[in-house]
Formats: C-alpha cells, structure tokens, sequence
C-alpha cells in the first residue's frame, strides 16, 4: 500500500471515487462469506499463544517435530533486529513474550549460540532475566523446573468455597480471569516439575533487591496476606484435616472446570483457561485418552492456521475466534452500503445468528440471579457459558437491519437491560463485576482481572436498546448519563475493547445521537472537535496503541483503515458543516488507501484485549468498518437505525 496526498477534487469527485471503493469492498466481502452464513477473520495475537502451545504440549508429552517445526518458523518471522519479540506490531519489546518465545525456540532445536538466541538472550539478561518476567511466565518456567515454586505468588483452590458475597470469591473476578484462576489454583498446589530436555541457564541473572513498583498501603495488605498464604502452604502437607479440605477443594475446583468446558472442548474460547485447565484435569489424573482431555486436545486444532511459507510450513495459534462478532460488524456494513433487508446474504448470515442465540445458564446469573436466560450471544463459535453484552448489543443492531419472518432476538432487550450494572453503564460479560481486590493480589501482574463498565460496550448497549425504540427508557437514560460523566476533558472516550480513544470516541457519539442527544449539544461538539483536531495530515486517523500506556500517544499514530471509519462513523453521525471538509478528506483516504482487490492492509494492530498488555489484529475490521463508514457517507446516514 501506498499513500500519498490526499485526492484531489470537489464534493462530486469525492462521492464517485466513494462509490468506487463501496462497490469493491462490498464485492470482497460478500466474496468472504461462508456456505453456513457467517463470517470469520484472522485473530491474530502475538506469538506467546504459540510458544505456551509448544509447552503444553512438551508438558503433557503429545508435541510432535512437525507441530515444532512449524511453530518455529512463526516465531523466528516475528523476531526484530534486535532478538526481542513485542505484543504488537511496532510496540517495544515485552520481556515475557521474549522468554516465552526463546525458550519454545530451544524446544525446536536453535541453538543458544546461534546469532539470533544470542542477541534474544543478551537482551533478556540486561532486561532482568526470568526473575523480572510476569508471574504466569514464571509459572510455565516453574513447571519445568527452571522456576521455584516457593517463589511463586500463593492462590489455594480452597477460594472455591468462599461465597459469592465474599471478598475476592471467583466471581469477584472477569470471566476470563476467573476461569484461569481456579484451574491454576490446582496446578500452583500440586507444584509438577517435568524436565525439559534443554536448560535455561543463559537466561539467569541474580534477582533485582527494589521493592515492588507502587507500593502502598494495599500492596503491604496483599503481600501480608500472600505470605500467610505461603505459611499455609507449607502446613497442608502435614495436617490431615487441611489436607482433607485441600483435597476436597480441588475436586471441587475440578467440577466446576469441567462444568464449563464447552462442546468444541475449548474453555471460555480463549486460550488461557483452555490450557490451564488441561494442564490442571491431567494432574488430578485425568489421561490422555479421557474425553474431557481429548476434546480439549483436538478442540485446539480448529483454532490452528497453518500456511505454506518459503521455509516450509508456519504454524500459529488463535488466542480466539470471532465469528459471532465479525458477521454481525459484516452484516450491519453491507446494510449501511445498501444492501436490501431481504439480500440473500444478509438473511444466511442472521439464520445463521439466530442459531447462535445462548439459551442455557451462565455465570453472569451470581450477579442477576432473578435475570433468566435467553436473549444473548457470544463472540465464539462455541461459549454458551459467557454470552456478552458487546455481542448481544450489535446482534440486535443487524438483526433489524434484514427481513426475518419470525421476531428475531426477542428477548435481548431485556438481558440487556437486566445486564446494567448499578453505575448504569455495561461491562463485557458481568454486571457489577468492579472489585478492586483482585488486582490487587501479587499473583496480577497482567492484563485485566475484573471486568468494570466501559464506554465502548455501554455505548453499543445504548445504540442497540435506542434502535429498539426504548430512547425514553431508564436504562438508556442512565446509559447515556454514564457516557456523560465518563468523557474525557479533552472530549474524547477511552476504548477498553479497541485502540484506543479513537475506538471510544467513533462508538459513543453515534450512540449518544441515537438515544437522542442533540448535535448541537457541548459534550458532542467537543468530541467533534477532538476528532477533527487528531486527523493526520494526509486524511486518515490513526492511534498507537502506546496511547494506553502514554497519553501522549492519545489520537496520535500511522492512518489505518479501522480507525478512520471508526472517526467517519462518529462525524457522520452528528457533522455539520463545518466538519464536512474532514469528513471528505477521510473519505478520499480511504478511497486511495484501498488495495486494488477491494480491502485495504492494515498490519496494525487495532483491537485490545488487556488494555497495556494484550493487543489483537482482527483481520475483518480493515474492511468491515470502512464499508459501514463509506456506506453511511453515500447514503446519507449517521447511524446504523
């Protein structure tokens, strides 16, 4: 791809080559479509999913020399010039993802003198070594040895009996961390070792004596009670009666796994529980051939790409799958073209969703216990555990944009509206899931643990349930009073699920317009004006996601395909004149920055998982948001009712 100026041309030039880019896009899209309805892009992470899959399978014996070599070669495409591997494409080093990858790099054979480990394991050493990585890192480690377990932050599986009103009992926890931390409460209490065949004493240098970083009154609490822990620890062994009850616990624990593994044998479809879980099931016994073991296994290969490369065959794994998610961003952009509600290709697509609908119980009820099932979707294939409300929200958005002749997602209004939390705005997967505790343990050092509300998924609610004809509702209402408080001084909205304030602010103002508030109206006008100010010279807007980390960064970073729609999406919803200017300029970049097969690159990453920690470059979102971006502008459209 490459970007020049700007085209030049008036406001007829600028609709003609906007119908150009429409056509192409839609025509590649469509093209995208599978036989079943659905739509599904790369979800690509960075390359510790595939370096912990190398060392699961070391653990549990079953790595094979095809799956190594192929793995491998993922992992030497993505190491920089200097030896270190990062979290994102252009982001700095990340000295986790570095070991986790130089150590499944010596399982496939490099040796530790070759030019590239050499300059991986110098940086490693004058970065702090494995004694500065994060705690899971160390776990992985630990479970060959190269880690002591004694120095490992302490969870014990008994936390599976603390209820639900007690501090820091499992549901105090994301469900994603959740459904990591009761498997790794099993696995941290039985402490395996199994010997890899290669040692890691390139790796280590003598642990730095500073304290922890933002050291408080809270740390000192925590690490108090991490080090009862440890005491405790070392008594169960020799108490019957605690080792009676640790003994329970971890059954328990193991119940409430297998509970919740769902019928492709993932778990939560994400890797982090899938792997844990499988780890922790095959220590309590569970063998190779056990159903719940197998599935889990063979589950694994569906979230496996494999591609010819001149070196032989790569091999990566997907942290998770969208489909859910990318066929209803699709479906709602060939709607905003102008796709008719009866295209055959809108009505597969919501047959195929409507199938998708969760009619089963989930975690989600400890919180809304009087709130029934029904009404909700995932992001996955297969997660009938976790239906989210950032999923539910858009499903309701496509659904009403095609002829169905049944009442499609009747009852998602009201899980919705049941799912607000008491703040009024949404969180992801939980209502009301905002302690403060669990962040606080020593063991988080990564990624989110708690799943509070946030703009983005209180703003697609909003959108959805306004669509629905329920603008004068309470919940809506209270919805757009949280959008309000939370905006920022400079007008903008953080993005927790994509990078970053650009994502925050293209997904509130929108909503904001469809629940009713005026254009013309102070927190609209300065949003506006945020946007229109972060346009970069050439047309395009683009955000580093540094901008998490640096606010520097905020609005700030190389144009991309996802991020200008997402800014055209918010102007085109509540412009006037006077922004039209920088409306058309982000149209012409889009027109311009288009492949000549009807997408557009974008190496970038643009999704976020853990906000600071983990990033995500979903392939469809370089083409699905700037076909609902040129299609509102064509049509005349600010939103998606």
């Amino acid at each position: 791809m490459t970007v020049t100026q700007p085209l030049a041309g008036g406001q007829a030039d600028t609709t003609q080559t906007a119908q150009r880019a429409l056509d192409q896009a839609v025509n590649h899209l469509l093209g995208l479509q599978h036989d079943q309805g659905w739509w599904q892009g790369e979800l690509e992470t960075n390359v510790t999913m595939d370096a912990e899959d190398l060392l699961l399978r070391e653990f549990l014996r079953v790595r094979t020399p095809d799956q190594t070599a192929a793995a491998a070669r993922w992992i030497r495409s993505c190491q920089r010039e200097d030896g270190t591997w990062a979290n994102f494409r252009g982001g700095h080093a990340d000295l986790s993802t570095t070991v986790e990858a130089y150590v499944a790099l010596r399982l496939a054979g490099d040796a530790p003198d070759a030019a590239h480990m050499t300059r991986a394991a110098d940086w490693i050493r004058a970065s702090g070594g494995i004694s500065a990585t994060r705690v899971f890192t160390r776990i992985w480690l630990a479970l060959f040895g190269e880690w002591p377990w004694d120095e490992l932050p302490v969870m014990p599986p008994e936390m599976i009996y603390l209820p639900a009103w007690f501090p820091l009992n499992v549901y105090d926890w994301a469900c994603w961390a959740r459904q990591t931390i009761v498997p790794l409460t099993i696995v941290c209490s039985l402490r395996p070792v199994r010997a890899l065949p290669i040692d890691l004493n390139e790796l280590q240098v003598p642990a730095a004596s500073t304290g922890p970083a933002g050291f408080d009154g809270w740390s000192a609490v925590f690490g108090g009670l991490d080090r009862v822990l440890h005491r405790y620890e070392k008594r169960v062994g020799g108490l019957a009666p605690a080792r009676a009850v640790r003994t329970a616990a971890m059954r328990r624990c193991a119940e409430w796994i297998i509970a919740r593994q769902e019928r492709d044998g993932c778990w939560g479809g994400i890797q982090p529980p899938w792997v844990y879980s499988l780890i922790a099931l095959h220590l309590l016994g569970y063998g190779l051939d056990h159903p719940v073991i197998a599935r889990g296994l063979a589950g694994l290969d569906r979230f496996t790409i494999w591609e010819e490369s001149p070196d032989g065959p790569v091999r990566r794994l997907e942290a998770c799958q969208s489909p859910v998610w990318d066929t209803v961003l699709a479906m709602i952009g060939l709607a905003d073209a102008g796709l008719p509600a009866d295209h055959p290709a809108l009505r597969s697509a919501a047959g195929w969703v409507l199938d998708e609908e969760i009619h089963g119980p989930g975690d989600w009820q400890v919180r809304r216990p009087g709130l029934g099932p029904g009404g909700g979707w995932a992001f996955e294939f297969d997660n009938d555990g976790y239906p989210d409300v950032d999923d539910t929200a858009e499903v309701v958005l496509a659904l009403r944009r095609v002829t169905w002749p049944t009442s499609a997602g009747g009852g998602s209004e009201d899980w919705l509206t049941g799912m607000q939390s008491r703040d009024g705005g949404w969180g992801a997967f939980d209502a009301d899931n905002t302690s403060r505790f669990p962040a606080r343990l020593p063991f988080c050092d990564f990624g989110e643990v708690t799943d509070p509300p946030s703009a983005d998924v209180t703003a697609h609610t909003v959108e959805a349930l306004a669509a629905e004809g329920l603008s004068a509702s309470k919940a809506v209402r209270r919805g757009v009073a949280w959008l309000l408080r939370a905006q920022e001084s400079d007008g903008s909205w953080f993005g927790r699920w994509g990078a970053n304030y650009v994502y925050g602010t293209g997904a509130v103002v929108p909503a904001l317009i469809a629940a009713g508030v005026r254009p013309g109206k102070p927190p609209i006008r300065r949003a506006l004006a945020w946007l229109v100010s972060h346009q970069n010279p050439d047309g395009g807007w683009g955000e580093d996601l540094r901008s998490y980390d640096d606010p520097g960064w905020a609005g700030r970073g190389e144009s991309t395909a996802s991020q200008t729609a997402w800014a055209l999406l918010a102007l085109l919803a509540a412009a006037g004149p006077e922004e039209q200017d920088s409306i058309d300029r982000g149209v012409r970049w889009l027109a311009q920055a288009q492949r000549s097969d009807g997408t557009w690159d974008e190496p970038q990453f643009t999704g976020t998982g853990f906000p600071g920690d983990f990033y995500i470059n979903y392939h469809l979102y370089r083409l699905v948001f700037p076909v609902s971006a040129l299609g509102r502008y064509l049509n005349g459209k600010g939103g998606a009712g």
